[in-house]
């Protein structure tokens, strides 16, 4: 927009410079005038085209910064993990922050690549340095190589999606991990959830056919108590 009110400017002054001339008694002898833009008005043109690139330089200067470890912290508006992830229980939330903080042994609100080596050794399923640095890459949203504890929740509600990679680091953090998401309110949980809810419900009906054998025995036990008294009734009636 500025370039064409730019550009109108031009063009009318250049129709009132014709006609002056045009009307000028003297003869046209000299050369013409050289018309330039006013300072403000060819900062106006400018001014479009150079605001894309500046912002463009600022991205990638914060983004280097970030890289290099000395980007300033940027205020974000206060996260609230019971509104955001609806689809998990105060209790699976609980569950998931005491992790969390288990093994944020720096105490700076982050997990860092050597506490997630720390983790995945503590729960069996040790990665390399890569696959390390890939688990965080995967859900770090702010690009600064360490998870925040919304970062630390989002690895569950893609487990819980069935958006993670069977063998993936992420996959075996969450199935290690012992909180089952799957029990309320996650529609689309997959693979592992199913399997840990099915081995829930073997065990129940393990258990369930471990008490009706002891009730079995009990109710033998009753039987063959009876079956005696009753005989000895009999044998004392007729011994009478």
């Amino acid at each position: 927009m500025a370039s064409e009110e730019l550009a109108k400017k031009l063009q009318s002054r250049l129709v009132a410079t014709q006609e002056a001339a045009d009307h000028d008694p003297r003869p046209e002898s000299g050369p013409s005038p050289v018309l330039r833009p006013r300072p403000q008005e060819a900062e106006a043109a400018c001014g479009d085209s150079s605001s894309s690139s500046s912002e463009l330089s600022a991205v990638l200067t914060r983004r280097q910064d970030i890289n290099d470890g000395t980007a300033a912290p940027r205020l974000t508006r206060v996260f609230n993990p019971y509104t955001e992830f609806k689809e998990f229980s105060r209790k699976q939330i609980k569950d998931m922050e005491a992790m969390f903080k288990r093994y944020d042994t720096g105490r700076d609100g982050f997990i860092d690549l050597m506490e997630l080596k720390l983790m995945m050794e503590k729960l069996g399923a040790p990665q390399t340095h890569l696959g390390l640095k890939n688990m965080i890459k995967e859900v770090d949203e702010d690009f600064d190589g360490k998870l925040s504890y919304r970062e630390f929740l989002l690895i569950f509600r893609r487990a819980a999606a069935g958006e993670l990679q069977e063998e993936s680091g992420l996959m075996a953090l969450a199935r290690l991990s012992e909180i089952n998401v799957s029990t309320e309110g996650v529609m689309g949980a997959k693979d592992f959830f199913e399997a840990k809810m099915q081995a829930l419900s073997v065990g129940s009906k393990f258990e369930a056919e471990i008490q009706e054998e002891k009730e079995e025995r009990k109710r033998q036990e009753v039987e063959k108590k009876q079956r005696q008294a009753a005989f000895k009734q009999l044998q004392s009636a007729f011994c009478s």
